[in-house]
Parts: structure tokens; C-alpha cells; sequence
């Protein structure tokens, strides 16, 4: 409330000094304490109604009275034997006020925070990359990531984990120890602060295999997948999704050897 006070002070005390020196300080003072009235009634109103209402309630008059112009410019001709002022004035008022309506109703959820999320969520769609199995055993994505070529969201969905798991479980002692050194590297993953680490409940109970459900869920959220599969990175590719392939990547960074150059090779 005392807020509020010092606010309407401030706009007398403006016009108060507006009015002394036009000559008409009373003047003045009334005009300052009129505009700080009506301030104050638009802050109440702000307050009450909330910021998306409003927000909501202007855009929607906005569209209505841009709609009433669409709709009776191509009918002006028809009533050129009347007053097209009234015409006007008649659409603008139906179309308008129906709009604002709309955007009342519209607005109620409409707050700064969904904005904020909405954009981040958007922002963060092309960061977003599933991980495939094999690439996590592989270990090498560590390295990649620490060095700054991966960065974003991570999302390992729970048939990774239980795959993984199905894996550490095995009786085979090979297989074992790759699923054990999988779930080491995710751990690692977690600890890296330019990854953001995420598991997903989504299934696909329909899709047998892993990698269709990769495939399906990548789809799904617009993700990426990293993987080193040459197989999965066939069939995501036919079905649209982007494939970063590690074993792509290693290719790709291997320095040229110019003609005429010498090499030292190492056997051991």
C-alpha cells in the first residue's frame, strides 16, 4: 500500500511542478493527480486480471478488428447505397469484441513462465540425443563429450538401462564385463557439466527390438541418436532422424597423409 502512496505522490508532485511553471500550479495538480488515479487503476486491473488475460484479450481485439477489415473490403461494393462508415463501424464492433472475448478466455493460462518454457523447450529440441547402446559400452563418447564436441540433453530411456543391465547380468564373462564398463560410462556421462542427463519411462510395447525403439522415440521427441551401429544408423537415417556416428566422427579426424611425407609407425 505504501508503495502505492509514494507512486500517486510522485505524479502530483510532477504535475505540481509542470503546472508552477506553465503559471496554473492548481491545474497542474489536479492533472498529476488524474493520471496518477488512472495508473493506479491500471496496476489494480494488472494485478486482478493477471498479465495473460490482458495479453490474451489484446491480441485477440487485434486479430478481430484486422478480420472485420478482411472481411468487409470485399463487400464495400455491395453497400455503396448506404453509409459505409456505419457499415464499418458495425463489423469492426462485432468482430472486434469477438475477438476479445476469444482472447480473454485464451489467456488465462497464458503466463511468462509457459513463454519461458515454451522457448526453452524450443531452444532445446535440436540439442536433444538419444544414446544407443552400443556407443555407451564403447566408451569413447566420454572423451568426445569432455572435450566439447557434444554438449545438450541426454536421454536414456529405460530399455537402454534394462538392456544394459540384461547385459551386466550375463553369465558370460565378456559380456559381463562390457555391461559393467556401460554402466561405469553413464555414471561418468552424469558427471560432465555440459550434459544434462535425463531418463525417460517411454515405451513402445508394440516394437520388439531396441533399436526400432530408439528409432520411434527419436522420432517422437525430434532427438538425435549417437550411436556406432552402422545398421541402426541406416534405418534412423531412411526414417528421418539425424544419426551422429562416432565411428563417422574417428574417420573424420584421422590426419592426411600427403605424398611424399614420412611416417614413423610403431610395432609392438
Amino acid at each position: 500500500m505504501l508503495h502505492r502512496v509514494i507512486f500517486f505522490l510522485i505524479f502530483v508532485a510532477g504535475g505540481y511542478i509542470i503546472g508552477f511553471r506553465e503559471g496554473v500550479a492548481s491545474q497542474g495538480i489536479l492533472w498529476g493527480a488524474g493520471v496518477g488515479i488512472i495508473a493506479l487503476i491500471i496496476e489494480y486491473v494488472l494485478t486482478m486480471v493477471g498479465f495473460g488475460t490482458i495479453v490474451g484479450g489484446l491480441l485477440g481485439l487485434s486479430i478481430g478488428l484486422l478480420f472485420a477489415k478482411l472481411v468487409y473490403l470485399p463487400l464495400k461494393t455491395v453497400f455503396t447505397s448506404m453509409d459505409g462508415t456505419y457499415i464499418g463501424v458495425i463489423f469492426n464492433t462485432l468482430f472486434g469484441y469477438s475477438g476479445l472475448l476469444i482472447g480473454l478466455r485464451a489467456g488465462k493460462d497464458f503466463t511468462l513462465s509457459n513463454i519461458v518454457h515454451a522457448f526453452k523447450s524450443r531452444v532445446e529440441e535440436g540439442h536433444t540425443k538419444l544414446i544407443d547402446t552400443s556407443v555407451i559400452i564403447d566408451g569413447r563418447i566420454v572423451e568426445v563429450c569432455e572435450a566439447g564436441f557434444l554438449e545438450g540433453t541426454f536421454i536414456i530411456p529405460q530399455f537402454i538401462l534394462q538392456e544394459l543391465q540384461h547385459i551386466a547380468d550375463s553369465p558370460d564373462s565378456l559380456r559381463r564385463t562390457r555391461g559393467r564398463r556401460g554402466l561405469d560410462i553413464l555414471h561418468k556421462i552424469q558427471k560432465i557439466s555440459t550434459i544434462t542427463v535425463k531418463i525417460v519411462d517411454e515405451d513402445f510395447p508394440k516394437i520388439k527390438e531396441v533399436d526400432a525403439k530408439l528409432v520411434a522415440l527419436a522420432r517422437v521427441l525430434g532427438a538425435k541418436i549417437i550411436t556406432n551401429d552402422f545398421n541402426l544408423n541406416k534405418v534412423a537415417e531412411l526414417q528421418g532422424v539425424t544419426v551422429l556416428n562416432l565411428n563417422e566422427l574417428a574417420n573424420a579426424v584421422k590426419p592426411v597423409v600427403l605424398p611424399g611425407e614420412k611416417m614413423n609407425i610403431f610395432i609392438r
